[in-house]
């Protein structure tokens, strides 16, 4: 069976409000299609046939396609066939098909919260993520040829899913007993009760920090908790943090591009796989997953969020390309 891989991109990413509130860099549409271009002639070179891609608004992946003009054999390009609304809901239906189609694997153009929507659909496919949104925790600066090339090899299954990729960290987010969504990085309790531009970069607001990992290479929220407790992404735990305006303690932390921060740390503590942290709403409060505002609970509601270590696979192409050189895939027959 030919070699299939996914692809979605997401229009929006890289373009929200932290480019007025703070200094974030704006990755426009020409910039994603040439990033997907790439992507395609990596794909093309590991004899990766048939690419098919979420449809979108702006149609980046039919026109990186269109006018892709390149020497060598480059993919198809084919639609899958759903409808596109623009929600975060495409992400994670168009995730499901690809999954079901039985993809070798999922290209994913975006930031954090683009990646957490793929994942609730994607399932054990592994995922690939490039970064083009504005918190890259997860995504990482890879380089579409390089992503393409992994990719492909990946979906030839030329080696073991787990020498390549790792297993990521997520948290569940309960609300009175119910499961209710998930954070990937990390979930954050906000005062308030209108979700607005969905950013976050108000910390003043911000009361209570779950993350599965804190890395001090990192901006956001979890870059919170990683100047007081830094946790690396192979670690099987997480971290908990009260804040507080009024806290003995308090930090600097980069909590969006070009935007840094004190902040006050009431508490902290480290979380094992399996803890489950509780906190019961004293007014109305706001849910941020992955750095956007994503619901509001009531007064007197009970949230739970618990730590998972069974989370999407995510591909590591430095891992893949070494595993190549490896194996000789690069070398050229006689």
């Amino acid at each position: 069976m030919d070699p299939v891989v996914g692809l979605i991109a997401n229009p929006a990413a890289g373009k929200d409000i932290r480019r007025l509130v703070a200094h974030a860099t704006t990755v426009g549409n020409q910039s994603k299609m040439r990033n997907i271009r790439r992507v395609l002639v990596g794909l093309g070179a590991m004899g990766v046939g048939r690419v098919l891609v979420m449809p979108e608004r702006l149609h980046l992946g039919s026109r990186a396609y269109e006018n892709l003009n390149v020497q060598g054999d480059v993919p198809v390009v084919e639609m899958l066939d759903m409808p596109a609304t623009n929600e975060a809901e495409d992400s994670e239906r168009a995730a499901s098909l690809l999954h079901r189609a039985g993809v070798g694997c999922i290209l994913v153009l975006g930031g954090d919260g683009t990646i957490r929507a793929v994942s609730k659909g994607a399932n054990d496919t592994p995922l690939l993520p490039l970064s083009t949104g504005t918190n890259n925790v997860l995504p990482g600066c890879v380089e579409g040829t390089i992503a393409g090339l992994a990719a492909g090899a990946l979906a030839r299954e030329a080696f073991p899913l787990q020498e390549v990729a790792f297993r990521h960290k997520w948290l569940e987010v309960s609300i009175n007993g119910d499961p209710r969504d998930r954070a990937l990085v990390d979930a954050a309790i906000l005062r308030g009760h209108f979700i607005g531009s969905r950013a976050v970069w108000d910390v003043g607001a911000v009361r209570q920090i779950v993350v599965t990992r804190a890395g001090l290479d990192s901006t956001g929220l979890s870059a919170i908790a990683a100047v007081v407790c830094p946790i690396s992404p192979k670690q099987e735990q997480g971290a908990n943090l009260f804040l507080s305006p009024e806290a003995g303690r308090h930090v600097l932390a980069p909590i969006a591009p070009g935007l840094i921060r004190p902040v006050g740390i009431a508490s902290s503590h480290i979380l094992d796989a399996g803890d489950t942290v509780t906190t019961e709403a004293e007014e109305w409060m706001i849910l941020a997953l992955d750095g956007e505002r994503e619901f509001a609970v009531q007064k007197g509601d009970r949230i739970s969020i618990t730590l998972h270590l069974d989370g999407p696979w995510i591909v590591v192409p430095r891992r893949v390309t070494e595993q190549m050189t490896a194996q000789r895939l690069f070398d050229i027959p006689a």
